[in-house]
């Protein structure tokens, strides 16, 4: 048995891709997409024209509408290949507005609901900001599902189990990254692989935190740089994996065993934490890690939102 076929016996395996003819291949409950994704799919000869076709119809309705309307057509496409649920991520500039973001998730439903997907095939990406985690809670109060993204820190998950959302991303590669970069030529590659790696480290305590306490977020681990943080993390409820991790896993026979155990989770000493606004303010900000990849991410998610306007226009 193939790694990859081992790790779905433990855990639910979800494409990271907007290529979603990559997708079929791997067979995947999930999906999910996010602006970058998107237009490095757009970019490619054999999707150019959904951008092109989506303009034509939309165009007259202005930029966003063409957005919206974009994301859903990959959304529908990735539905097609997948039994579960596709994510769909709000505009990044609309972090900090909990209003905006409650408004622009209810318009991707809408227009999913209109082309006949059922609400519980979508989840709405919302990075994990207070304003965000703010939003998330009332779609999920209104029944609209969400996942929380560019999330960093421990406090980040307390507050969207708080928030009762559906799912939350962790970060493992772009935590991984930072600390790479801060222990420069200091850094030991092989001392902080597997369970050692800082990103790894980080999605385990938030998952022993929630199964400690029963909360039902689902934990999915996302933002692989190599194989050995997926197997390291055998067993959380979710991993959102790129094709080419997906097609390394496919690809090794070496065995793989449990790495995380609700159960075991359950008789940890693990102390309840729960965060108000000014106390997750002081939390997020006292992680310097998480405060810059946090802020990173959303610029990046823009710039890319941005280059895919430039190309609508």
């Amino acid at each position: 048995m193939n790694q990859l076929d081992a790790l779905k016996q433990l855990t639910t395996v979800v494409a990271d891709t907007g290529d979603f003819n990559q997708i079929a291949a791997y067979s995947p409950r999930d999906a999910t997409t996010n602006p970058s994704l998107i237009l490095k799919a757009v970019q490619k000869p054999e999707y150019a024209h959904l951008l092109k076709e989506t303009v034509e119809m939309y165009g007259q309705y202005g930029v966003e509408e063409v957005m919206n309307r974009l994301l859903v057509r990959f959304g529908m496409e990735i539905l097609k290949q997948v039994p579960g649920r596709v994510s769909t991520e709000v505009d990044a500039r609309l972090s900090f507005d909990t209003e905006a973001t409650v408004t622009r998730a209810r318009r991707i439903i809408d227009l999913y609901q209109g082309e006949g997907v059922h609400v519980d095939r979508i989840l709405i990406k919302i990075a994990s900001t207070w304003e965000g985690i703010q939003a998330a809670a009332r779609l999920e109060r209104e029944g609209i599902h969400t996942n929380l993204t560019l999330l960093f820190s421990f406090c980040q998950a307390v507050a969207c189990g708080q928030a009762k959302v559906q799912l939350i991303s962790p970060f493992v590669g772009r935590i991984y990254d930072w600390y790479k970069k801060q222990a420069g030529a200091s850094w030991d590659e092989a001392a902080m692989a597997g369970a050692n790696d800082p990103g790894v480290q980080s999605v385990r305590k938030i998952y022993h935190f929630y199964k400690k306490y029963g909360i039902t977020t689902e934990v999915m681990g996302a933002s692989f740089r190599n194989v050995g943080q997926i197997t390291a993390l055998a067993g959380c409820d979710l991993l959102t994996i790129s094709p080419d991790l997906l097609a390394q896993l496919a690809g090794t026979e070496a065995p793989l065993a449990k790495a995380l155990d609700a159960d075991a989770a359950k008789a940890m000493d693990i102390p309840f934490v729960q965060y108000d606004e000014a106390a997750f303010r002081f939390a997020l900000n006292e992680d310097a890690m998480a405060t810059e990849k946090l802020a990173e991410g959303i610029r990046a998610f823009v710039a890319d939102t941005i280059k895919l306007e430039a190309m609508m226009r």
